[in-house]
């Protein structure tokens, strides 16, 4: 049963992507959200990688709000799904293939990382590994609460922070876009210190318009940020595919 709904899910998400035998769909339920995950746990005891899906479908191509922020593009399930790792798991954000009563299209617009969104990503992680090393896989909006769940929660077991086209201040990125500030969400700025004593890498796209690799850079440490050529938002991520699925 939990295959069928998978394969549903994904179609309904516009993609074609194929789910490995390994990976189980399972449904992380919180307090506010019941969020998506598909899971390959084959050693309990070992590190656990989590890979974070970015915000989604957030926006139509007219620029307003989605109904469904169920994301169309398959690169972070494809990086999770590849990752020969014991213990991958691919954590869906709120409202995304599941919608819990609460969702609302705030939930995937100014407040994406408000502190009920973190809580929940928090509880499904804790969930998940308990107290065992965690590494962080955050793409795009993932690697805000990647951060955030790091560093604004207890009791995780931080192993390392990776982040692909990571927005990680969300203050410059909506003021250099000149987009509306996300003012229902929490922010990494706030416990910037905390998270630089984490070890971290952050991958920019050369010609990523999204996530331009200055706002990575003048956040983060530029000894942990590495231009990948060619790569733009969504394509062109291929040359460090097996970087990350070699992290351990």
């Amino acid at each position: 049963m939990p295959k069928i709904i998978a394969v549903l899910l994904l179609l309904s998400a516009c993609t074609t992507l194929e789910i490995p035998d390994t990976y189980t769909y399972k449904i992380i339920k919180t307090q506010n959200f019941d969020l998506a995950t598909w899971q390959k746990i084959t050693n309990a005891d070992a590190f656990y990688k989590i890979y974070i899906e970015g915000d989604g479908n957030a926006f139509n191509a007219s620029g307003y709000p989605s109904q469904d922020p169920t994301p169309r593009g398959t690169l972070v399930r494809s990086l999770a799904f590849q990752d020969k790792s014991p213990n991958v798991i691919y954590l869906a954000r709120p409202c995304q293939y599941v919608k819990s009563p609460i969702c609302a299209k705030r939930h995937w617009t100014t407040a994406r990382f408000a502190p009920e969104i973190i809580t929940a990503e928090y509880d499904a992680v804790k969930q998940i590994a308990g107290t065992r090393p965690v590494i962080l896989i955050g793409f795009s909006g993932g690697a805000q609460i990647a951060g955030l769940i790091a560093t604004a929660k207890p009791d995780l077991n931080i192993k390392k922070i990776i982040t692909i086209a990571g927005n990680l201040d969300h203050e410059a990125w909506t003021k250099y876009h000149k987009l509306p500030p996300l003012n229902e969400s929490m922010s990494l700025n706030d416990y910037r210190a905390k998270f630089q004593k984490i070890p971290q890498t952050h991958y920019a796209g050369e010609k990523d318009e999204v996530i331009l690799p200055f706002l990575i850079k003048e956040f983060a440490d530029p000894k942990d940020v590495i231009i990948v050529k060619g790569a733009t938002h969504n394509k062109g991520w291929e040359s460090i595919e097996q970087k990350i699925w070699q992290e351990k």
